[in-house]
């Protein structure tokens, strides 16, 4: 198979080393001149500052696929124009009816503790995420096409599908997919939660919660993917990997050599970053971050409500003005636009017009208007409750575009009110139910259009419940559109019926789009080759170096 070299960051300018990083090259063994000659150096630590810190260090939230992808390895990868090339598979096929896949696992492969990688390993991973609920989100993707696994040989593995998943190559090669150590997993999961073993290029020494992970090296790392940039273990002997929640904090770790590669630039710095540091923005592939409408339960059951709010709030200028121009409006409210088959006919659906979503509300029975000037319906206040993960999945940035959003909707008449939620009040669930809001803002990083089906499968308890259905709406046509387009070869009928498919969504304004997910990386100059896969954004430090 043929690829393309994966995006490398892009040396914009210069800093001089500062004591860290120097002291950091210098550990390094025969590291001379390493410039003069083009060879990396073997040795130091990198220091990373990331900002959320995960409740596990491995799962189906993409800070997780952040850390996980640098000790668990996955069958297959991406490059930037969308090529799957292999990783832990070497080679596949897939039968005529496109159900049954053949995996060829590579040969000599061992997880970190010794056990070995092979297609009965591969097939446990499967069974663990599917089955046994191991992995919420492998599951989301798969669960409604696996049919079964199986190991037909020592290194021959087989997948079978109830029906066609085209996406399929692509969702493996996401960190969600990283293969773990049958052993590891047999384990209590608070222990594997800590300490996942996997086979990629480092593996996890310790978990200081508050403060870092500890990665060491995989001396005998063997299975790179092919488009990483060399083969064997990686060339530093460890990564740092801190949790620095605070932006200007962890600018500043870099600017003073406490760090040497960052996550998330702050948009105020974002000029200075590009002139003195290596950078690299990445537009998330997937579902943006939109404003999911409760379609059940409370006031956006109405859909002239919903079409109200979309006019009503100025989206485009709220995010323009919080994040400083460097992360993109989106207007399509359920597929971002670095995603295959994106729908840019949507995007002009609802502009800023607080006059139209005046007329609309009218039209809908709301109005009258009481003594605060909120619009009223049968004694009934116009009021939503919109939730949102402060400091997790909503960024200070973010937190503003919100509050500027209330101040249009309360122009027009909307009671709306910003009720912040902890990562933890999130992870347990206490705002996932339709009782719980009215709105609520997520995304979903994904590098293929059949994510539609995660969030807009419908939702039919007991038999077929779907806890990914954020604004609870249900459509046969819809999900009809989706599982088409899944299961078909042809392009030009996948851009068909999932473009479709985002029509009736976004003319139903089940949601609302809001921006881009980003994943930006500022790095030290003296710190060469940290790449982003194309999948997700993740980083990648084994093929990293420092210079002097």
């Amino acid at each position: 198979m043929s690829y393309r070299k994966p995006r490398f960051l892009v040396v914009i300018g210069a800093l001089a080393a500062t004591g860290l990083l120097a002291s950091c090259a210098s550990s390094a063994a025969n590291s001379s001149n390493p410039e003069s000659n083009g060879a990396p150096v073997s040795g130091g630590t990198i220091v990373y500052a990331h900002d959320q810190e995960p409740p596990c260090l491995w799962g189906g939230w993409i800070q997780q696929a952040y850390i996980s992808r640098q000790f668990l390895d996955s069958l297959t990868s991406q490059v930037e124009d969308g090529e799957v090339v292999p990783w832990l598979a070497t080679d596949w096929e897939v039968s005529e009816d496109q159900k049954t896949w053949t995996f060829e696992i590579k040969k000599d492969i061992k997880f970190t503790d010794g056990t070995p990688l092979d297609a009965e390993a591969v097939r446990r991973n499967f069974e663990y995420w599917i089955n046994e609920g191991g992995n919420s989100t492998a599951d989301a993707y798969l669960g409604p096409y696996y049919e079964t696994s199986t190991a037909l040989d020592t290194h021959t593995f087989e997948l079978t599908l109830k029906e066609p998943y085209s996406p399929l190559l692509t969702a493996l090669s996401q960190a969600y997919f990283g293969i773990q150590s049958p052993a590891a997993l047999d384990r209590d999961a608070d222990v594997n939660c800590e300490k996942p073993v996997g086979s990629g290029p480092f593996y996890v020494e310790e978990w200081a919660r508050g403060s870092h992970v500890t990665l060491k090296r995989n001396d005998d790392y063997n299975s790179a993917p092919q488009n990483a940039r060399h083969e064997g273990p990686a060339y530093v002997d460890e990564i740092v990997w801190r949790f620095v929640h605070d932006p200007v904090a962890r600018f500043g770790a870099l600017t003073t050599g406490e760090a040497h590669a960052i996550y998330d630039v702050p948009t105020p710095q974002w000029e200075i970053a590009n002139e003195q540091y290596q950078v690299e923005k990445y537009v998330t592939p997937g579902r943006p971050m939109s404003l999911a409408l409760n379609t059940v339960d409370g006031v956006f059951t109405d859909k002239l409500v919903r079409q109200a709010f979309a006019y009503a709030t100025d989206r485009k200028t709220a995010v323009e003005t919080a994040f400083n121009g460097v992360t993109p409006f989106e207007p399509n409210a359920v597929l971002s636009r670095t995603t295959p088959s994106y729908n840019d006919s949507v995007a002009d659906l609802y502009p800023y017009d607080p006059e139209e979503a005046e007329k609309l509300l009218d039209a809908a029975g709301w109005v009258d208007r009481d003594a605060d000037g909120f619009r009223v319906k049968d004694g009934e206040r116009l009021y939503v409750k919109l939730t949102y993960g402060a400091g997790s999945h909503i960024t200070p940035e973010g937190t503003a575009v919100l509050q500027n959003l209330q101040h249009n909707a309360q122009a027009v008449g909307f009671d709306l009110e910003l009720v912040p939620a902890t990562q933890d009040e999130l992870f347990a669930g206490k705002y996932s139910t339709p009782d719980s809001y009215d709105a609520k803002p997520g995304y979903w990083t994904s590098p293929s259009p059949g994510v539609l089906l995660i969030n807009y499968r419908q939702n039919l308890p007991p038999e077929s419940p779907n806890t990914q259905s954020v604004d609870f709406y249900n459509d046969p046509e819809v999900e009809d559109l989706i599982r088409a387009a899944n299961s078909t070869l042809e392009r030009a009928k996948q851009d068909e019926y999932y473009g479709e498919a985002q029509r009736i969504l976004n003319e139903e304004a089940v949601s609302v789009g809001l921006y881009n997910q980003l994943f930006t990386l500022a790095v030290d100059p003296n710190l060469k080759d940290v790449w982003l896969e194309s999948a997700q954004g993740e980083p990648v430090f084994h093929d990293a170096y420092f210079v002097q």
